[in-house]
């Protein structure tokens, strides 16, 4: 176990299209880690021609699957990366110069550029369509995800270090489609965890929001220099809180489901 200073963590659903191109790019890590939740397809086999570290389960909470990953870890260090995310050797090579010099910080923020097919989408993203910052690289026990369904909040300790220079690549959609299926997604996750806490919020005020939202993705975070992109991506953003009230109040976590 000594020799584990860096664990790479990977959490799978169904992911057999992706998974492949993103274990091989972690090859550098001391150890990778593969927690397949409710996998019914061939990832189980793709995990296991990279590593013998996998751990299988359903978990309807993605804070709680990735904090038992977490712990599952061996490594003193952990590169959490998700099945659509690439680690190029840039980045690879950053990681290992960070972390073997022994650093005196705790976490690192890695930038990450969306592609959208095969062109990278740079501008107009928020949180809950796209993120381009997440605290990826982490000493073990200075991170732990919250109970939310989607975005989950994070509790960081330590200290914070410089964000890295190289981003991760992630393979966030296919094409427009992919996105309108993504949005329908974190929405229906996102009704959950507001009815779940019983705070829907007021119809009105998500309204308001829509049209701040859409400012801010398309004219704040430059969203117009990616083209019909930026449109899609900035109301996508922008409707993200009106359908997930709408679905928190109109319809139960069973109508959902079905």
């Amino acid at each position: 176990m000594s020799d584990i200073h860096l664990s790479a963590l990977v959490v799978a659903h169904n992911e057999e299209a992706k998974l492949d191109d993103c274990l091989v790019r972690l090859a550098f890590a001391d150890e990778i880690v593969v927690v397949l939740d409710k996998c019914d397809d061939g990832s189980k086999e793709i995990a296991a021609r990279h590593t013998d570290r996998l751990l299988e389960g359903a978990w309807e909470i993605e804070g709680e699957r990735r904090n038992t990953g977490i712990v599952f870890c061996r490594g003193s260090w952990i590169l959490e990366i998700d099945a659509d995310e690439w680690v190029e050797d840039a980045l690879a090579a950053e990681i290992r110069e960070v972390i073997d010099n022994d650093s005196p910080c705790d976490v690192f923020d890695i930038s990450i550029c969306n592609f959208i097919g095969g062109r990278p989408v740079r501008h107009g993203w928020m949180t809950a369509m796209g993120p381009t910052l997440k605290p990826s690289l982490f000493r073990k026990g200075n991170k732990t995800w919250g109970g939310e369904r989607v975005h989950p909040h994070l509790s960081i300790n330590g200290v914070k270090g410089p964000m890295l220079v190289n981003p991760v690549i992630h393979h966030i959609a296919r094409n427009t489609s992919d996105l309108l299926r993504r949005l329908d997604r974190n929405t229906t996750w996102r009704a959950g965890d507001l009815r779940d806490r019983g705070e829907p919020g007021s119809f009105a005020n998500m309204v308001r929001k829509m049209f701040s939202r859409f400012w801010k993705c398309y004219v704040a975070r430059k969203g117009y220099r990616e083209g019909g992109y930026g449109v899609v991506i900035s109301l996508c953003s922008a409707l993200y809180p009106v359908i997930s009230h709408l679905k928190a109040t109109l319809e139960t976590g069973e109508d959902q489901a079905r």
